[in-house]
C-alpha cells in the first residue's frame, strides 16, 4: 500500500478489522499494531473486544447471554460494552498507536455521527440494544483521514436519539469500507487467528487463496466453509459488490495484503 494514486484513480485506503481474541492477547496485539503501523498511506483500524466485555461483566455480576454467536445486550450489558469497547479497549489501542507515531483518534459511531443505526427489530430473538447500521457519514471519516488522522473504530453506534447501540465489528468494517469506496481505492482486511480461509480447519497450510461468489456457493454446499466463516465471507462479498477493491481474510501477523484469502 502506498500514497500513490492507484490504478483505479483513487488514493489507497486500508481498513483492518481485528477480532477480540487478538485484542485480548497482549503479544498478538503488539504484533498486529506493529504490522498496522507499517501499512503505508491512509488507514483505519476497527476492533472487537467481546471477550473482555464478558470478563468485565462477570466481575460486575452481569450474566452474558449469547444467541448464534451474537451478544444479547440488555441495559446493564450496554453499559459494560460502552465502557469496555469505547473506553478500555479503544483508548488502549489509540495510546499504543500514538506511542508508535501513528496519529490515531478513537471513535464510536456516535462521535461526529460517523455511523448511525437503528435498534434491531425483535423477531425470533430480542437482542436488546443491538444496532443495525443505517448510514455511514463517510465525508466525516474522509475529513479525518485527509487531515492525517488514523481513525480507530469501536463496535458501537448510536440511534440519533441519545442511545448507544452494540454493533458487530465485522459489519462496521464492511459498511465503512463500502461508504469510503466512493473516495478511495479500498482494501478491507479481516484479521484473526488463522492464516486465511482453510480447506481443512485443522491444517493451517490449507489456505484457499482466492474466493469468488461462485467459489463460495460451492464451498458452502460441500461443507468446506461453514459456521461463523459464512457470514464473514458474505460480508466480504457484499463489500466487493458495493465497490470495495478487495477483501482479505488473514492472520493478524500478515496484514500486508500479500497473504491470506482474497475475496473478489
Amino acid at each position: 500500500m502506498n500514497n500513490q494514486q492507484s490504478s483505479w484513480g483513487k488514493s489507497p485506503l486500508t481498513i483492518v478489522k481485528v477480532g477480540g481474541a487478538i485484542v485480548e492477547d497482549a503479544e498478538q496485539l503488539q504484533q498486529l499494531l506493529s504490522h498496522f503501523c507499517a501499512i503505508e498511506g491512509k488507514k483505519i483500524l476497527v476492533h472487537g473486544g467481546g471477550r473482555r466485555a464478558t470478563q468485565v461483566a462477570a466481575r460486575l455480576g452481569i450474566e452474558s447471554q449469547m444467541v448464534n454467536g451474537r451478544r444479547i445486550t440488555d441495559a446493564p450489558m450496554l453499559e459494560v460494552v460502552t465502557m469496555v469497547y469505547g473506553g478500555l479497549v479503544n483508548k488502549t489501542i489509540v495510546a499504543q498507536l500514538q506511542a508508535r507515531g501513528v496519529n490515531a483518534i478513537g471513535l464510536t459511531g456516535a462521535d461526529m455521527d460517523v455511523i448511525h443505526s437503528h435498534r434491531r427489530p425483535v423477531k425470533d430473538v430480542d437482542y436488546g440494544f443491538v444496532g443495525d447500521v443505517e448510514r455511514v457519514n463517510a465525508d466525516r471519516l474522509q475529513a479525518l483521514l485527509d487531515a492525517g488522522a488514523t481513525p480507530v473504530l469501536a463496535p458501537l453506534t448510536h440511534d440519533g436519539a441519545g442511545t448507544m447501540l452494540n454493533t458487530n465489528a465485522d459489519t462496521i468494517a464492511s459498511v465503512a469500507a463500502q461508504a469510503l469506496a466512493a473516495y478511495y481505492d479500498v482494501t478491507l482486511i479481516y484479521s484473526f487467528e488463522k492464516p486465511g480461509v482453510l480447506r481443512d480447519p485443522d491444517d493451517d497450510t490449507s489456505v484457499i487463496t482466492h474466493i469468488t461468489r461462485t467459489d463460495f456457493d460451492h464451498y458452502v454446499a460441500d461443507g468446506t466453509i461453514s459456521g461463523g466463516m459464512i457470514p464473514k465471507i458474505e460480508n466480504a462479498l457484499g463489500a466487493v459488490s458495493a465497490g470495495v477493491r478487495r477483501v482479505i481474510i488473514t492472520q493478524a501477523t500478515a496484514i500486508d495484503g500479500l497473504h491470506g484469502t482474497v475475496i473478489e
